[in-house]
């Protein structure tokens, strides 16, 4: 009986430790995947996409993204484009300044627990405009800090300021800290907030990317890769 359960344990020992491998090399094979686009995005020669009938009928069936991207709203920074992918390639969620509330986190569970994407990418960008915004809404009073009265901007604004607060007392380049500080801090409230993405990367089921997005040279450089 001994002999039995320490048979099942080894089976079990195994199969996890065969599972783990298998994500964290599907998450390095989808960020390699990412890589390589962008690479084409920055030379200017995208490749061909499959755009036809053919592939939208064969997206009918289902959906299988191999990456879930967080990014900005800022209309000059479209995940698709700039990673150089097609359809049914990407789940993106954008908010403005790549913050999350409840229902853009349940999305994010959504693309990584059921269509099973190794791979989340967190990805900030150079001169956001929220960040911004943030930035000039800093030291000034809390009424004022947190947007008109009559708007939901102080939301963002409210998820930002943390990021901006930090580099203010870090120094040096406050705009660029305060955006690569957001995503790092976005990271952390997604951890802090989501049981379920909080287990798939302890269990290195997935692999989560932190990265900015350059404007003007269309690079996407990796911050910290989790």
């Amino acid at each position: 009986m001994n002999k039995l359960f320490l048979l099942c344990g080894m089976l079990t020992t195994v199969l996890f430790l065969s599972t783990s491998l298998y994500a964290a090399a599907g998450g390095d094979a989808a960020e390699g995947k990412l890589i390589d686009g962008n690479r084409r995005f920055v030379s200017g020669r995208p490749a061909a996409k499959d755009l036809g009938d053919a592939r939208r009928k064969e997206l009918t069936k289902g959906q299988h993204p191999f990456a879930v991207v967080l990014s900005c709203s800022d209309s000059r920074v479209p995940p698709e484009l700039l990673f150089d992918q097609g359809l049914g390639d990407l789940f993106v969620v954008r908010t403005a300044g790549n913050t999350v509330d409840t229902i853009s986190i349940g999305s994010l569970e959504y693309g990584i627990e059921h269509l099973h994407a190794p791979l989340l990418v967190i990805l900030g960008h150079q001169d956001c405009g929220a960040v911004k915004a943030t930035i000039d809404a800093y030291g000034k009073p809390a009424k004022e800090e947190k947007g008109h009265p009559h708007d939901s901007i102080g939301a963002i604004v409210a998820k930002i300021m943390p990021a901006v607060k930090q580099a203010k007392a870090k120094g040096g380049d406050v705009l660029e800290e305060s955006i690569q500080g957001n995503v790092k801090n976005v990271y952390k409230e997604l951890m802090a907030k989501s049981p379920v993405l909080k287990e798939m990367v302890a269990s290195k089921k997935i692999t989560v990317v932190l990265a900015e997005y350059y404007l003007d040279s269309g690079e996407v450089k990796i911050l910290e890769k989790k």
